[in-house]
């Protein structure tokens, strides 16, 4: 198992970095190189919605199916998904930043490898994970900072 953890302090409130990260579709507004989700449910957020989500990943695309597993309002929400062997398991947590003020939101995420040449590969692409969550982080605090 992998498990990369990362996370940001927000100048917006819980509320608003919440749904930015629980709803797909204002996720794929902050994160530029989200280039198209499709929902496989009816339901769009909360626990059972399951979507398509296609990004750009350096100079390839890659479609990933996730679906919510967990979700409590403006506290956590846990997304998992069975990709290339492995399952990828990503928790969002928010709180109120340090002096009540602001947001933290918090990133883990674990690979468990099922398949024998993912659990060789995994640990090897943890670098490259990380930058990419570091990526995805850095886009939401600029997107919630200045839309919220």
């Amino acid at each position: 198992m992998t498990r990369t953890e990362l996370s940001r302090t927000i100048d917006a409130p819980v509320g608003v970095v919440f749904s930015t990260v629980a709803d797909s579709s204002n996720f794929s507004e902050a994160v530029p190189h989200i280039e198209h989700v499709e929902f496989l449910s009816e339901a769009r957020t909360g626990v059972g919605a399951r979507f398509r989500e296609t990004r750009l990943m350096g100079s390839r695309r890659a479609t990933t199916e996730l679906e919510v597993t967990e979700y409590v309002q403006d506290e956590r929400v846990r997304f998992v998904a069975d990709q290339g062997g492995t399952i990828w398991d990503t928790i969002f947590t928010v709180e109120p930043g340090p002096d009540g003020r602001g947001t933290r939101l918090r990133m883990v995420m674990e690979a468990r490898p099922h398949k024998l040449a993912a659990r060789l590969v995994t640990p090897l692409m943890k670098r490259v994970i990380t930058k990419a969550i570091a990526a995805d982080l850095d886009a939401v605090k600029a997107y919630t900072e200045a839309t919220g």
